[in-house]
Parts: structure tokens; sequence; C-alpha cells
């Protein structure tokens, strides 16, 4: 997006709290690949989407240091949890001292592994999941969790665009198949309704039907 135009939008959009833009300049000083962390405006719409829903249950695939998990959890009910995990085990201090700062730590379930280990175990239903973890893997996520979500409920996957890739259908990025396939399987899927957002580098959400 033109540098200007991007300008104009975080102007006229409701500021970032600073916890949030704490934990966004640490994460680009501490961390590799400082650009998973969602960031200002793919942060306040998730923010204001949870909001809107009003989960009481959320599930995140992909904590990473913890800046999306802290946006959703503002749209919990009263009593409301959110369930993030995370596969690498090196991050999870780091995003509870966030969580703590932002004073969201209690509504807060941190789990440590492969989603698609963790998953299966979960008994609760979901009102809200955000899938941003390995890109390889979300049609594996995907239908580890559909079942998990309540008719009338929302799946967010992050990345859905990944970078213009998706338009080049003979690549060999792992990461971008993963992508393409994962898109492809939505279209084809029934029970849903979706929508790809052109926020960030693609936002796709999703309804499960009512039955």
């Amino acid at each position: 997006m033109n540098k200007k135009l991007e300008k104009y939008i975080e102007d006229y959009s409701s500021p970032e709290d600073p916890v949030l833009e704490d934990l966004y300049r640490q994460t680009h000083i501490r961390f590799v690949n400082p650009n998973m962390v969602s960031g200002h405006l793919q942060g306040k719409f998730l923010a204001l989407l949870s909001m809107m829903i009003r989960p009481g249950n959320i599930l995140e695939i992909g904590t990473f240091t913890g800046y999306s998990a802290i946006c959703l959890s503002k749209g919990l009910k009263e009593g409301g949890k959110l369930i993030t995990i995370e596969i690498n085990d090196e991050l999870t201090d780091f995003a509870l001292s966030y969580f703590k700062k932002a004073a969201v730590d209690s509504k807060i379930i941190q789990m440590t592994g492969k989603a698609q280990e963790l998953i299966p175990d979960l008994d609760q239903m979901f009102d809200l999941v955000f899938i941003d973890g390995d890109k390889r893997e979300y049609v594996e996520y995907y239908k580890l969790i559909i079942d998990k979500v309540k008719p009338g409920g929302f799946i967010i996957a992050d990345n859905v665009l990944w970078g213009g890739q998706v338009l080049e259908d003979e690549t060999n990025d792992p990461q971008a198949r993963g992508i393409i396939n994962f898109n492809k399987m939505i279209k084809a899927e029934t029970g849903i309704e979706e929508v790809i957002m052109p926020v960030r580098d693609g936002l796709m959400l999703i309804m499960k039907k009512q039955k």
C-alpha cells in the first residue's frame, strides 16, 4: 500500500494501545521474523471484530509474541477465555509478560506444542478461532477445528494473500502452496460463508452457517 495512504489510515483509526505499541517495538528489537506480529491496523481490526462477536471462548493457533491474543481478548464476554497455542516454548514467558501488562493474563490460557496434537483434546466449543500458525498446516488446522466451532461462529485466517504469491499457481514456496491449498479448500466448502479482506497480508473471515 502507498505509505502516505497507510499513514492516513492509521491517523484516522483509533490510536494503538501503549502496551501494544511497546510489544510491537520489543518484538522488532528482540526476535527474528518480527513481521509476524499483527501490528496496529490488523490488531485494531481483530479487537473490534471480537467486540462485535462477544465470544465466550476463543482459540488462537499461533501466539508468537502475544499481540493478536491481547487484541482478541478485548471482546471476550465476562468470564470468557482465550486459548492460544504456540509451538515455540521460547516465546511463552515473553508473551505472558505482556498479557500481564495488558491486564488480560487471567483471560488467556497458554498452551505450548503442536496444534495438531493439542486441539483434539480441547473439549469446549469456540465462538471464534484465529488461525495464524504454520501456513503449510492451515488445511490441517481447519479440519481439526471446524467441528469445534459453534454454528454461527467465526474463523479468521491470517496471511491468505501471502504477499501476492497466491496468484502464482505453480509456486514452489511450501508456505505459499499451503495458503493456496487452504483457499481452494475453503472455496469448495459447504456450510460456511467467507470473504477475504485486503487487510495487511489478507484476512479471511469465515462464518459457520446455522443448521
